[in-house]
């Protein structure tokens, strides 16, 4: 999109240039009939030579509206670009997210397991003692053999994380990739809601791509009406007879603009164009808002979520944990009410990462509207 926005801002000089002069060279009289001459082709040989040099000239005011055309096409390769990186850059951040996500809840997992297995061994010094039945121990097992499982999978997903981030980074699938140590710290003062959507609709890449296609096709416009004008063509056509140039002409010519009925079909579609353009940028700057704050909403929800795990939900799980975990011991409870409370609180560590992830997504989502990280 760079090398493309490249070639755009090339075409800017050539479309306000003046076209090639056009050199026209007339032999009269190539068999020399009246002279005694033989047939030739020579100028200096046949009985009269014409040398025209033409230069197309078009109406006043078109060569700057096309130069001014190109321009606009020139800004909206430009920000054609912008949105693209701004576009990858937001897929980037979204994978990475993911891949955070999948490296914690395996890491999660992990831990549960050992917790699995140290319950697993109080289960079976119970048993040993005579104080449970087998079925406690085996209850243990048939959980570590389900996180197994789970884990062979969270192992997969990581790895086509890793691969996706590579292809989106533009290196082989399979290229070493650090494991993500932590999540993008959030902006320490936020913008309000107001002032991201003023900042969206001034500087999201896509929205100034459709401005500039509306300038261009407003120009295009203005292009079409000029052409109700004729253009010129000017010329000098000196003549030549044998060694030397015995005269000299000038020459105006002009096209007549006689097919009104097309020209008026061409001035209606080029108003057409630039009505579409600037339909297509009044809905995509209502869809930028409207995204805005959906994520905005997405946000705070996931932050009120997370507040609500951490301060609340996780300490309650980690102490009926603790207190199932001592009730077991002392064969006041059974392992089924163990099982679910190291359930619970395996739940309640998962919605917290959800949670924390969900936030960078729309984070993600929210600067690929703006084009610019907050």
């Amino acid at each position: 999109m760079r090398q493309e926005a490249d070639a755009a801002r090339e075409r800017i000089q050539p479309a306000g240039a003046l076209a090639d002069p056009m050199l026209r060279v007339e032999l009269d009289n190539i068999n020399n009939y009246g002279n005694g001459n033989q047939l030739s082709v020579l100028p200096w040989r046949v009985g009269e030579t014409k040398y025209t040099i033409v230069q197309p000239l078009p109406a006043w005011g078109k060569r700057e509206l096309r130069r001014e055309v190109a321009e606009a096409d020139a800004q909206r390769a430009e920000a054609n670009a912008a949105a693209t990186w701004s576009e990858l850059a937001a897929r980037i951040k979204v994978a990475y997210a993911q891949y955070y996500l999948a490296a914690r809840n395996q890491r999660l997992v992990r831990e549960i397991f050992e917790l699995i297995a140290g319950l697993e061994k109080i289960a079976q010094a119970r048993y040993a003692g005579g104080l449970v039945a087998q079925q406690d121990a085996i209850r243990a097992q048939v959980e570590q053999t389900a996180m197994r499982s789970e884990l062979i999978a969270l192992d997969s997903e990581q790895r086509q994380m890793r691969a996706r981030i590579n292809a989106l980074l533009g290196r082989e699938a399979d290229a070493a990739l650090a494991d993500p140590a932590s999540l993008r710290a959030l902006p320490a003062n936020p913008p309000a809601a107001e002032e991201l959507a003023r900042r969206a609709l001034a500087r999201n890449p896509a929205l100034a791509a459709e401005e500039a296609r509306i300038r261009s096709a407003e120009r295009n416009r203005e292009l079409t009406l000029r052409n109700r004008y004729p253009d010129f063509q000017v010329g000098v056509a000196p003549t030549q007879m044998r060694s030397r140039i015995t005269s000299w002409g000038v020459m105006v010519e002009m096209n007549i603009p006689l097919q009104q009925e097309s020209r008026r079909s061409q001035e209606r579609e080029a108003e057409a164009m630039a009505s579409a353009a600037r339909s297509r940028s009044q809905a995509l700057a209502r869809q930028l808002l409207g995204e805005m704050g959906m994520n905005l909403a997405a946000i705070e929800a996931a932050q009120r979520s997370e507040a609500l795990v951490t301060t609340q939900l996780l300490p309650q799980s980690e102490l009926s944990l603790r207190s199932a975990l001592a009730a077991y011991e002392t064969g006041k409870v059974d392992f089924a009410t163990l099982l679910d409370a190291q359930r619970q609180i395996r739940k309640a560590q998962q919605d917290r990462l959800k949670a924390q992830v969900e936030v960078q997504l729309r984070l993600a989502e929210i600067e690929r509207i703006l084009g610019e990280d907050l």
